[in-house]
């Protein structure tokens, strides 16, 4: 991994050390719904400079490696290489051919993810923490063509969850901070209407997580997060166009280390772009900057 400037070294290696240990798959007996389910393997931990730097970063947006799932079902992890791109692959497992969706969980507020929420293809929610064997969270979750946790969007410490159902309704699921959720609750109907929703952290500079929405016409919105669990989203307010050229959008917080919440693209040519977080909800991307050159339409899945 490259060298990172600054006191944000210490941090980042401590948040990004799951995506370049060598990987395990663990396997499991928990039933046939849970067979071959992939599990990457613990982080290794650096310690922080002190508890002053701790306090430093609270505030700073999550940093996390950006993983990817080939058509082989191999996974792979990207972690930021602290100069405004992200660092050479590594392998971290096999098998992925079986998850579904997946989406990384923050649970304890500290600016790094602790797991994955995952669901495979027999419709099934595990919660697979780094380091162990997954846990079922629940069944029936083939229902929704579109699941991401966006952050805290409730006013609690841990990640929540967000899924789009097939006939285009938003759910709220709130997590405990182990994996597990609470009952769903409506967010609103109509989400049908955008091919891609993303977001990991805070877009507009309030503190609070943020997800942004394409809808059919290339359009991009902004839905500002309020840390409201009845209520977890202001109206939507334009981006802006053009945006339909992109295949997949999604985000794993802050990826120049600025602190600032970021967005990643890809086009249908394979390339990857990176959209650096402005903190001002009238305009929250600067121009995009180039960060992959092709060959990224080997991955299925992004997260």
């Amino acid at each position: 991994m490259a060298n990172l400037p600054g006191r944000k070294r210490g941090r980042v290696l401590t948040r990004l050390a799951v995506a370049v240990v060598t990987a395990a798959l663990v396997g499991t007996t928990a039933g046939t719904a849970m067979a071959d389910t992939p599990v990457p393997s613990p982080p290794k931990s650096i310690e922080m400079d002190g508890a002053a730097e701790a306090a430093q970063e609270a505030a700073d947006a999550p940093i996390n490696a950006l993983y990817g799932v080939d058509k082989n079902g191999n996974l792979y992890g990207y972690p930021p290489n602290g100069t405004g791109g992200l660092d050479s692959r590594e392998l971290l497992g096999f098998d992925w051919n079986v998850i579904k969706h997946a989406t990384q969980v923050d649970h304890d507020a500290d600016g790094s993810s602790d797991g994955i929420w995952e669901i495979n293809t027999a419709g099934y929610l595990y919660y697979a923490a780094f380091g162990a064997e997954p846990a079922s969270v629940g069944g029936g979750w083939n229902i929704y063509n579109k699941v991401l946790s966006p952050g805290n969007l409730s006013g609690a410490t841990a990640d929540d969850l967000l899924a789009r159902d097939t006939s285009g309704v938003l759910w709220l699921y709130l997590g405990y901070g182990n994996g597990k959720l609470t009952g769903r609750t409506k967010v609103g109907s109509g989400w049908n209407a955008y091919s891609q929703i993303a977001g990991q952290g805070d877009l507009s500079g309030d503190g609070k997580a943020d997800i942004v929405a394409r809808d059919g016409s290339g359009v991009l919105w902004l839905y500002k997060g309020t840390g409201n669990r009845t209520t977890p989203f202001t109206a939507r307010t334009k981006v802006g166009s053009g945006w339909n050229i992109f295949n997949s959008l999604v985000s794993v917080g802050d990826i120049d280390i600025d602190g600032k919440t970021d967005l990643i693209a890809r086009d249908s040519g394979g390339s990857l772009y990176l959209y650096k977080g402005t903190g001002n909800a009238a305009a929250p991307f600067k121009a995009r900057v180039t960060i992959g050159s092709g060959g990224w339409n080997i991955y299925r899945l992004l997260f």
